[in-house]
């Protein structure tokens, strides 16, 4: 055995000594000023004046503290009514629109290859009709809309037995498909929801925008009568967004965006929920970086065909938005022996001027026991593996639901949630780390602890396919 395979072990031991100490030293601390008070002075600390200011200041910060919100339960579209697309189906289609050259076609088809998507990802119907373009109609994406969300609903009122009456606010985002009236107008008309329930309706927010819902559902949880619930769905409508032109920072969103959609239910009211919200913390940097904000960006080709442009800087920029989330969101999470290593870092490179000292990445394995890595396409997963040094395990989740779904947009961390629970690896006190990224540029997170793991074999839209995972995925990057 070589000397660093004898090290790396001592490595480890060091590192699990020095964090029990750091994060054990406050409560040391504390424990050893309370011995050498002596009996006199600690009767002193009880005097009758600073129990009633202790009091009432108990009572003013449980008055204005932020209520507890609770995630009852999820649904997630199941696809099998769709019809899947396999990759040569999808390439056989491509090359018969009309408006579509052969340049483009040989394109798609080593984006496909390297894509990571497998031969179950599913397409709207409209998509399965040449040309395509003709049936990209407002009553085709309604229908597909109605589908997706629907079906994600009624599983989702079965699941908790909650009546449609009793839901006081309903979120919803829908970041390209934004019809008269409104798609949370259908859901309010289909449910027969109530007269004064406080809907909100959000578009062109991105990938990112399913953990934005979680987050104002929060925050309208607060301002309504203590345990009512409120319904989040999150859904991208693919029919209308098929792009028809050959500029190739256009053609990427038809080759990995899929059909898929969630709706979940919040509650202040802790009964029968399965997790309690921890954390939600938004990175928004299109305000200082022109090239964030235009790095997603809907716009019209030289012919007037309409799509969304991926800018090559995606990644980068992408990395970049991770760095301000992840320094807001540690303090929050992590133990103090991470966050001191991640300050002693930051502090030496910013004082040591053109320093080669790394910056220290957290091990955010003592913080969170899954991750919900958006799986908006191979490089995402890639890049984050990478700056947060991951292991395959890890992104595990995040791979496997690009591979059987595709991208399906801001719903595509709930799949990994499914996946999970599916797989029988959630456990009560476990923490999940929800990140999403969206045009604009942002990078969301969102923080939850298991209360109670899913009963029984339920494992919703992984039903019929989760004892063939996790497949291996050849590194075709490489050949």
């Amino acid at each position: 055995m070589s000397s660093s395979v004898q090290a790396q072990p001592t490595r480890l031991k060091l590192k699990a000594v020095y964090r029990l100490i750091v994060d054990n030293f406050l409560a040391a601390s504390c424990v050893v000023a309370l011995v050498r008070l002596g009996p006199a002075e600690l009767i002193s600390c009880l005097r009758p004046v600073h129990l009633f200011f202790a009091a009432a200041a108990a009572a003013v910060y449980l008055m204005l503290r932020p209520r507890a919100v609770y995630l009852i339960d999820y649904a997630c579209f199941d696809t099998s009514p769709l019809v899947r697309i396999p990759m040569a189906s999808f390439i056989e289609h491509t090359k018969h629109t009309p408006t579509m050259s052969e340049r483009s076609v040989r394109f798609m088809s080593r984006l496909l290859a390297r894509s990571g998507l497998g031969e179950e990802t599913c397409l709207p119907e409209a998509h399965h009709f040449i040309p395509t373009l003709e049936y990209c109609t407002l009553e085709n994406a309604r229908a597909e809309f109605k589908l997706v969300v629907f079906s994600a609903i009624d599983d989702l009122l079965a699941k908790t037995g909650v009546a449609s009456d009793s839901i006081g606010v309903l979120v919803l985002n829908c970041s390209l498909f934004c019809p008269t009236p409104s798609l949370v107008d259908i859901i309010v008309n289909k449910y027969n929801l109530r007269a004064d329930i406080r809907s909100v309706n959000l578009s062109g927010m991105g990938c990112s925008a399913g953990l934005i819902s979680v987050g104002l559902a929060r925050n309208l949880l607060q301002v309504v009568p203590r345990g009512s619930r409120a319904l989040v769905v999150s859904t991208e409508t693919i029919t209308p967004n098929y792009y028809v032109g050959n500029e190739r920072a256009m053609l990427l969103p038809n080759c990995l965006f899929r059909v898929g959609g969630v709706a979940a239910l919040l509650s202040t009211s802790p009964a029968n929920a399965r997790f309690r919200l921890k954390h939600v913390v938004r990175t928004f940097t299109g305000a200082d970086d022109d090239n964030a904000y235009r790095c997603v960006f809907q716009e019209e080709d030289e012919q007037g065909n309409v799509g969304i442009n991926l800018s090559k800087n995606l990644m980068a920029i992408a990395g970049a938005s991770l760095q301000a989330n992840i320094t807001r969101i540690g303090p929050l999470v992590l133990p103090v022996s991470e966050q001191l290593l991640f300050a002693l870092s930051f502090v030496a490179r910013k004082a040591i001027r053109g320093t080669r000292i790394r910056p220290y990445i957290p091990d955010f394995s003592t913080a969170f026991k899954h991750l919900c890595i958006h799986a908006g396409g191979r490089a995402v997963i890639d890049e984050l593996q990478k700056r947060l040094h991951l292991s395959d395990e890890q992104v595990e989740a995040s791979r496997m639901t690009l591979h059987r779904f595709g991208n399906t947009s801001s719903s595509s961390p709930w799949y990994e949630l499914a996946y999970m629970e599916a797989k029988g690896r959630m456990r009560k006190g476990h923490r999940v780390w929800m990140i999403g990224f969206g045009s604009g540029f942002k990078c969301n997170s969102v923080v939850w602890e298991c209360i109670q793991p899913a009963a029984g074999n339920t494992h919703g839209p992984w039903s019929t396919s989760i004892h063939r995972y996790p497949v291996d995925i050849p590194d075709v990057l490489s050949q």
